[in-house]
């Protein structure tokens, strides 16, 4: 499609590692931070490269990764003893990275990164917090965050000595947080049950956010890519569970093709249509076709996520493209009491062009090339 090679060309040629065009929330900061944001359209820009060959798509991934990593392998703004899942995130690029480039500084930095996955605090059931300033608390988008980086690390670099633990954790969501009714998941858990977006005996927020479902979707997706055959019990264990978790979500597939902001209240104003959320889908159920964990006939649904969602929201303005319908931020706690209603959910800014909308619609665009060249 060449809407979305000019629409890709576009971001990368307004974007510094300084200021890229697709992360609102650094733009307004003005500070170059390490960040899950960036993580995840560097991904993308890499797999891009991976289907494509294009070699300024691993120039672009390269020299934007450089600018934050130190010859020692510290990287800059990143301090592991924060212990914010989130920044792990940008850590899985450190690997393609290392394999194309070679630059022993990347390996020095995949290092850093670990040193805080080994040490990230843990829920009583074993899941690492979220974050430190949210203790106690598992959130989905958590799960996307940090284990892919995990196992990674763990096949890579470590014998997979904890590959079980990254899977228990997932089965430790599987439990907890999937709605057994819907086949939904809430959108966190605290386990202390004193938040006050938790509820009181389950510990559970309330609804069921539509990007953290596909966070997690993505977590399955990616995790079982990564995933050894020697745990091949294990791994058909966790293909059972994104199998459940889609066929789930696609009972609620609006007929353009894509999710409301909040999964399963269809017609509930001012719900809507969310960009985000709908593309992760859209790559997460084409990419699980591709790996053969999902039939050929799931293909069309996230084919029908991917145009739906450009049908929708992808545009011109004033010569230049742009992704629009997207939630710039969900979460709970914080200082602005964000207590995890409807009415939250409802009340953050729908933008365009952030990452965390067009990151998932770049890697669906990739599955898109790759069922087009016959390739697995």
């Amino acid at each position: 499609m060449e809407t979305l090679d000019r629409y890709i060309k576009e971001l990368l040629d307004r974007s510094t590692p300084a200021a890229p065009a697709w992360n609102l929330e650094k733009i307004k900061s003005g500070e170059p931070r390490w960040n899950y944001v960036d993580g995840c359209m560097i991904r993308a820009i890499l797999e891009l490269y991976h289907i494509t060959k294009r070699e300024e798509y691993l120039k672009f991934a390269d020299e934007f990764i450089d600018y934050f990593v130190q010859e020692d392998g510290s990287i800059l703004s990143y301090d592991p003893t924060e212990f914010n899942i989130d920044n792990v995130n940008a850590g899985k690029t450190l690997f393609d990275l290392y394999k194309l480039t070679g630059k022993e500084k990347y390996k020095k930095a995949i290092e850093t990164v670990y040193s805080q996955v080994a040490h990230q605090p843990r829920t009583l059931e074993g899941n690492f917090w979220h974050k430190l300033i949210y203790p106690f608390q598992v959130w989905l988008d958590g799960l996307y965050m940090g284990q892919p980086f995990y196992l990674q690390y763990e096949t890579a670099f470590n014998d997979c000595k904890n590959c079980m633990d990254s899977y228990n954790q997932f089965v430790n969501v599987y439990k907890i947080l999937r709605d057994k009714e819907t086949g939904l998941y809430f959108h966190a858990y605290d386990e202390t049950r004193m938040m006050y977006w938790s509820d009181d005996v389950t510990g559970l927020s309330k609804y069921f956010w539509l990007r953290a479902l596909g966070w997690y979707s993505m977590a399955l997706v990616d995790s079982i890519e990564i995933f050894p055959d020697s745990l091949a019990k294990e791994k058909e264990h966790l293909k059972q569970i994104y199998k459940e978790l889609i066929d789930a979500m696609l009972k609620y597939q609006d007929e353009s093709g894509m999710w409301y902001q909040i999964v399963d209240m269809a017609g509930v104003e001012p719900n809507y249509l969310e960009a985000s959320g709908s593309a992760i889908f859209a790559y997460s159920i084409m990419k699980s076709v591709r790996m053969g964990l999902l039939d050929e006939s799931y293909f069309a649904y996230g084919e029908k996520a991917f145009y739906g969602t450009c049908d929708k929201y992808l545009s011109e303005k004033d010569g230049q493209l742009q992704l629009e319908g997207i939630c710039l931020v969900a979460g709970l706690g914080g200082k602005t009491r964000r207590d995890g209603s409807f009415e939250y959910y409802m009340s953050e800014p729908i933008v365009k062009n952030d990452a965390k909308g067009t990151a998932p619609l770049f890697l669906a665009y990739t599955e898109i090339l790759y069922k087009n060249a016959g390739k697995k």
